[in-house]
């Protein structure tokens, strides 16, 4: 086999190679992260974040955009909804005039240069934001009212058959953000589904569900969202854990806020009524007052 397809088209599991660690980037999350198993999104697959609008999908997807390029990665973002908020993604971190945008017109190019970009290998990250904006070109060049049933499943069908091998071979991260639908005339059960078919639940090694639960006040004026992201599939480690945390408008996720509740979680702080206290010394009285000491006291936020 080795003489007809080449060196390492085949081998024993236990030369090593094939079961390294795997690698992984952080969400920028610390709930989410355990949440995941293996400390955040592993690297060289293929991970859809879909939920309702405004539940936070493109926020969570800059955070780890911004992670990435802590490491010193290179990302790109295809914007096929067009509608990238500069200001908001330097607010969360995220180094934008490193980052690599391209706005297409078809899904079909969209899906092209997301294929040129992991084979070129020195991409370390790929987000797809959304599938339910990857609009196939006989789409676009038709009238309105015409009916292509299909046409973008198999799209992504086809790009998803394409891509997995490339992605695994030059170990670079995809995302793909998608929307939520209804299903019409489901009586029992769940009638939400994803858009674009169903080959990217197949691909994608991990799944997450990002829902908003709550809002966060401070006085009367709301300050964020509280979020609950589920991990509906994954490959790399124990599905069906859930995390939630704030996310704070301007700011992204409050580190702060999670390690507080984590804390709590883990017996590490203490709470008791409204108060927070730590080794004994009193942080804080309500969530928002304990964020700010610890935002204050970096060395115990990182001592926690």
């Amino acid at each position: 086999i080795e003489k007809q397809f080449g060196k390492g088209s085949i081998m024993r599991m236990g030369d090593g190679e094939v079961t390294e660690d795997i690698q992984v980037v952080s969400t920028g999350s610390l709930g989410l992260d355990i949440a995941l198993g293996v400390g955040g999104l592993p690297r060289g697959r293929v991970v859809e974040i879909y939920g309702p609008e405004s539940s936070g999908k493109t926020t969570l997807t800059l955070q780890v955009i911004a992670e990435l390029q802590k490491l010193g990665g290179t990302a790109a973002f295809i914007d096929a909804e067009h509608a990238l908020d500069v200001q908001y993604a330097s607010k969360l971190g995220v180094n934008v005039p490193e980052l690599l945008i391209s706005q297409p017109d078809t899904g079909e190019q969209a899906l092209e240069i997301t294929d040129a970009l992991v084979r070129s290998g020195s991409i370390d990250m790929i987000v797809i934001d959304s599938v339910a904006a990857l609009v196939p070109k006989a789409e676009i060049e038709g009238e309105m009212g015409d009916s292509l049933p299909g046409l973008q499943a198999r799209l992504m069908s086809q790009a998803l058959r394409k891509l997995t091998g490339t992605i695994k071979r030059t170990n670079c991260l995809v995302i793909f953000i998608n929307q939520i639908r209804m299903k019409i005339g489901v009586m029992f059960g769940n009638p939400e589904t994803t858009t674009g078919g169903n080959a990217l639940k197949f691909y994608a090694s991990v799944r997450l569900d990002i829902r908003r639960i709550g809002s966060i006040k401070k006085n009367d004026e709301v300050i964020g969202n509280e979020t609950r992201v589920k991990v509906v599939k994954n490959k790399v480690s124990p599905p069906f854990r859930e995390a939630i945390f704030d996310i704070l408008y301007g700011e992204g996720i409050s580190r702060q806020g999670e390690i507080i509740d984590l804390g709590v979680q883990a017996k590490i702080v203490d709470k008791a009524g409204a108060w927070y206290s730590y080794n004994g010394e009193k942080i804080g009285q309500g969530k928002d007052n304990a964020r700010e000491f610890l935002r204050e006291n970096p060395e115990i936020a990182r001592e926690i």
